[in-house]
């Protein structure tokens, strides 16, 4: 895989789609879906009991973030289950929560070794 470190051209449309995707983000569900959603797929139902929601909200922000391509769905029956669209997404999601950790520990858990003391 490449990856280019060349920032893209930030032109209008660019930048508008950037935010609605920030935005879409930025919901305190939608970013525990997609947390949750990181390395397994799950149905509604998971995902509901999971954060502790109910299931018809649960799919209100699924299909928000999903509008938002930032998640994707596979049929496995009567089941519908939820993933993080891609590699980016994954990352985008592990960077954010990623840089929180930093503003709120001195020695966030990332940095930690196995014995929680700082690596």
């Amino acid at each position: 895989m490449h990856a280019n470190t060349q920032p893209p051209d930030l032109d209008e449309d660019f930048v508008t789609v950037a935010v609605e995707v920030l935005r879409v983000l930025a919901d305190p569900t939608r970013l525990r879906l997609a947390g949750a959603l990181l390395d397994e797929e799950k149905s509604v139902t998971q995902l509901a009991s999971e954060l502790e929601r109910p299931v018809p909200g649960i799919s209100q922000h699924l299909a928000k973030l999903r509008m938002a391509r930032l998640v994707t769905t596979r049929r496995q029956g009567t089941s519908v289950l939820y993933r993080v669209e891609n590699g980016h997404v994954r990352q985008l999601v592990l960077d954010t929560l990623g840089h929180v950790e930093h503003l709120l520990d001195a020695v966030p858990a990332h940095h930690r070794g196995t014995d929680g003391t700082a690596s």
